[in-house]
């Protein structure tokens, strides 16, 4: 342990505070030095609990100890203890100064044509980026480089960077928020819409720091199973105060602060607004935070006040400054930053005589510039010491909880109002108080016309070839999306043709068979080590556990312990290089490992092939915003809701029985759905899905694929059947195979998704055995896929192409109704209905689930065998086929 001359040296949070009695002071910590070294540091803890209690108990006013995740109202790292700055400050100043009116300029001009935009927040947070673009923000040219997440509504100071360094022009700032023409600018970090550019979504608020999290956390997967040396990659999520209020921003803290993620970084820009007024009106948000992230085992910098600051706590004496800091709420902050000097004097100031003193010494202009500009977020000496910091630190991830004044730069119209979020345009006169106090070298001739202009120091200019050199030596441009072709050889023929060639006599859920097949491609030479499976706790209900010892579950620690069922064959085996991801129960933290990993083939070069198996509903209904973010990052691998359907899951009632899935998944356009019948369907759509996604033209796509756990024998494919399968619609088996039929009998089509296509069959039977009627059963591996194509040949028909869709093609000259069900709502199967030439009935899952039997479910929902009989007699009623009185007799038969 260090003696305690060298600990007095360590800069300490409290060197920004005068000690009136340095001799007391240095006694009281000889002596718990003392007793640290003669009873051990235990003793020492326990004496300073006592003390601390003590302090409680006679109301002095020493933080208690829960309280203790707090410290005082001021910078972390004081002024003194600061490293030197290894840049050049007026040529930053100068950088920084052309991206806040060029982000203005651009808001400004879109605002012309009614697109509106968001100022503020960059003018808050400009040099909270520069510091990072300028001295740690690492590129991809020789690596992954850092991973951005960038706040959302400050897009507006990443584009007018990336104008600034050549990689925008003038015409395409242009055209911010006008996309429809193809060379746009999206609003936000939209990498689907700029894909060079923004390599993370974030607009979405609370999803960007939860898939932060889990991108550090699988950056140090990748590394530990020996996939990518990913050291130097630093993860930082830049967010706004406001929206650590949404329950994803803080729902993985203790994940980052238990595995000890010290290549995570959080900035949180504590400007102390949100969208309609103050984050904390009548409390701290910066005290608030610090004490949750202390509680999750993060390391805490508070980069709180500028250098101006620094003069009026060396003549804090008694305390009475720091109080005062510490009670004064975020909304009398914002107060402070509008008013007058004589305002603040009375009503910060004026709280005792120890603060009138102090402000007596002060002129207003000091005053003013205390509460109005000296923020250490707007200070790059302070900024920078706040991110060396973190980059320094080892052990546990960093969150920066920096201060600013929200519209800082932009005036006094925009400066700390509620209303700043709102505001989307300067007026002349505020682009000319802004270029003065920014001196700029714009004359007032340029800003006489309509359209303030945009402006450029030039190629050549200092400032030019500071950034340029800047970002050389930082590894190249950033943020910045790379993605460099890998395609992956596709798997041997053998598990697939053990799906193909089915079951035999074994009764098996397609929840099995996709699993098994997995397995079974999880040891391929080529690419078995690229599967990552993602559970939610879940995995030995989908009889995964299997994979357990041979797999092994990802643990950055290892097996610390000596599992309970270590005398087991598949007992619980954890290791630092295991494949699978058990998340426990957080669908929203399993999305995002999914998330990382479907997106690692342009983050660092690695095509990973992941597959995220959930329970039921709890995929897609809980965590739709985040598929439409992965959809967003232009995801890639294979999305399974297991123990699918409605029906399918006995015992489990409403909030389990899914019903809905695909209808919430068919509104994604990158979502490729398939709800498989039989497992030689499952093996089809999974081989596919892997030329799509991982061949030489790779798609940015996921599958999302639907299985259930109801054992069923699975037959071998028929002849013939691929493209069926794929597209969403094949002829299973016709009537006469399944039944003697005479030949000029009634006949239908009964089209049937998921385990709806053994009702189907029962279907087929009771007809012809009961009612003399021929159906033919149809296999719909996806609703979905069959409309996308339908409304691609309207489209192409629109423009002259005469294109049919594919379910109007395959069930041409089918004769007699087509009834379609599936263990769904009925607006699943409907998403066909326009396309199909034939009288049309649905039928299926619709409200909530219930809790029985399958046979009891399906009853109650109308959909076993014998109600489908009465669909289809009252279908075939319908058109005259047969007498109206065959369905009354049906249903008196079947008792419903």
């Amino acid at each position: 342990m260090p003696d305690d001359d060298v600990r007095r040296t360590r800069p300490s949070q409290l060197d920004q505070i005068p000690d009136r009695d340095p001799e007391e002071t240095a006694e009281w910590r000889a002596s718990l030095a003392a007793v640290t070294k003669a009873a051990g540091p235990h003793r020492a803890a326990y004496l300073m609990s006592r003390t601390l209690e003590s302090a409680a108990d006679t109301g002095t006013g020493v933080p208690a100890l829960p309280t203790l995740l707090e410290t005082p109202y001021i910078n972390t790292i004081p002024t003194a203890a600061e490293p030197a700055y290894p840049g050049d400050e007026a040529l930053e100043a100068r950088i920084t100064a052309w991206n806040r009116w060029n982000a203005a300029a651009m808001v400004t001009r879109g605002s012309k044509l009614g697109l509106g935009g968001h100022i503020a927040t960059f003018a808050s947070a400009a040099w909270l980026y520069e510091t990072g673009f300028q001295h740690f923000f690492r590129g991809k040219e020789g690596g992954s480089g850092d991973q951005l997440y960038l706040q959302g509504h400050a897009s507006p100071g990443i584009y007018a960077r990336a104008f600034l360094d050549g990689r925008l022009s003038e015409a395409q700032l242009d055209r911010f928020r006008q996309e429809a023409g193809g060379d746009g600018l999206p609003s936000y970090p939209h990498p689907r819409r700029l894909p060079w550019l923004w390599e993370f979504p974030t607009v979405s608020m609370g999803l960007g720091p939860l898939s932060a999290i889990y991108q550090a956390r699988f950056n140090r997967y990748l590394e530990h199973r020996g996939i990518k040396d990913t050291s130097d990659s630093h993860v930082w999520a830049f967010l706004g105060d406001g929206e650590m209020d949404e329950p994803e921003s803080t729902a993985a803290l203790a994940l980052a602060g238990r595995e000890g993620l010290d290549n995570l970084t959080f900035v949180i820009n504590c400007n102390l607004q949100r969208l309609d007024g103050p984050v904390r009106p009548n409390f701290k948000i910066v005290q608030e935070l610090e004490a949750q992230f202390r509680a999750a085992g993060w390391n805490v910098v508070k980069a709180l006040w500028g250098a101006a600051w620094d003069e009026v706590l060396a003549q804090d004496f008694d305390g009475s400054l720091l109080k005062r800091l510490g009670e004064v709420p975020d909304a009398q902050f914002q107060t402070y930053a509008t008013r007058d000097a004589a305002y603040v004097r009375e009503h910060f100031f004026g709280a005792d005589q120890a603060l009138r003193t102090i402000g007596a010494g002060l002129s207003d202009a000091k005053v003013l510039e205390l509460f109005q500009t000296s923020r250490a977020g707007h200070e790059p000496r302070k900024v920078y010491a706040a991110y060396r910091a973190a980059v320094e630190h080892k052990g546990s991830p960093t969150v920066i909880l920096a201060q600013t004044v929200k519209g800082y730069t932009l005036g006094a119209g925009f400066e700390s109002r509620n209303a700043n979020h709102q505001m989307k345009k300067l007026t002349g006169a505020q682009f000319r108080t802004m270029r003065d106090l920014l001196e700029l070298p714009i004359p007032d001739s340029a800003l006489a016309a309509d359209l303030v202009p945009y402006w450029h120091p030039g190629e050549n200019s200092p400032e030019m070839r500071y950034l340029r050199e800047r970002r050389a030596a930082l590894g190249g441009p950033a943020p910045a999306r790379k993605v460099v072709a890998k395609p992956l050889p596709m798997p041997a023929d053998k598990p697939f043709k053990a799906l193909e060639q089915g079951s035999g006599s074994q009764e098996i859920a397609t929840t099995m068979a996709f699993v098994r097949l997995v397995k079974d491609l999880m040891r391929e030479k080529e690419t078995g080590r690229r599967w990552v499976p993602v559970v939610p706790d879940e995995a030995r209900t989908f009889g995964m556990e299997s994979l357990f010892p041979s797999a092994g579950l990802y643990s950055p620690k290892g097996q610390t312990y000596d599992p309970v069922d270590r005398d087991q064959l598949l007992y619980y085996k954890e290791s630092k290089d295991g494949q699978i991801l058990n998340e426990g129960i957080t669908e929203a933290g399993s999305l995002a490992d999914f998330t990382a990993a479907a997106t690692a083939y342009a983050t660092h070069g690695e095509p990973m092939i992941p597959f995220y198996i959930f329970y039921s509903m709890f995929g897609f209904q809980r965590t739709a915003d985040q598929f439409w973010a992965l959809a967003d990052q232009l995801g890639r691998g294979f999305v399974v809701g297991a123990t699918a359907g409605r029906t399918t899951m006995t015992g489990e009632g409403l909030q389990h029985a899914d019903g809905h899935s695909h209808l919430i998944a068919s509104t994604n356009p990158a979502a490729v759905s398939y709800d498989p019948a039989f497992a030689y369907e499952v093996a089809v759509i999974v081989r596919e899905g892997l030329r799509r996604m991982y061949g030489p033209q790779a798609e940015d796509v996921f599958y999302y694929l639907t299985v259930y756990n109801e054992p069923k024998v699975q037959p071998a494919m028929p002849a013939g059947v691929e493209e069926g399968i794929l597209k969403g619609l094949y002829r299973y088996q016709r009537a006469e195979d399944a039944a003697q039929v005479k030949q000029d009998a009634p006949r239908a089509q009964l089209l049937a998704s998921g385990t709806a296509i053994h009702w189907a069959l029962e279907t087929q039977k009771l007809l012809a055995e009961e009612w003399g009627v021929a159906a033919d059963v149809w296999s719909a591996p996806s609703w979905t896929e069959l409309r996308r194509d339908a409304l691609e040949c309207d489209a192409a028909r629109l423009h002259g192409e005469e294109r049919v869709p594919y379910v109007t093609r395959a069930l041409a000259g089918a004769p007699g109704p087509v009834v379609a069900f599936s263990d769904w709502m009925r607006a699943v199967p409907d998403q066909i209905a326009p396309w199909v030439e034939q009288d049309w009935t649905s039928v299926g899952t619709d409200g909530f689930g219930l809790s029985d039997t399958r046979e009891a479910a399906r009853r109650h929902f109308g959909v076993d065998p014998q109600s489908l009989v009465v669909q289809t007699l009252a279908a075939l009623a319908r058109r005259g086929d047969i007498k109206p009185e065959t369905v009354k007799e049906a249903a008196e038969r079947y008792g419903l």
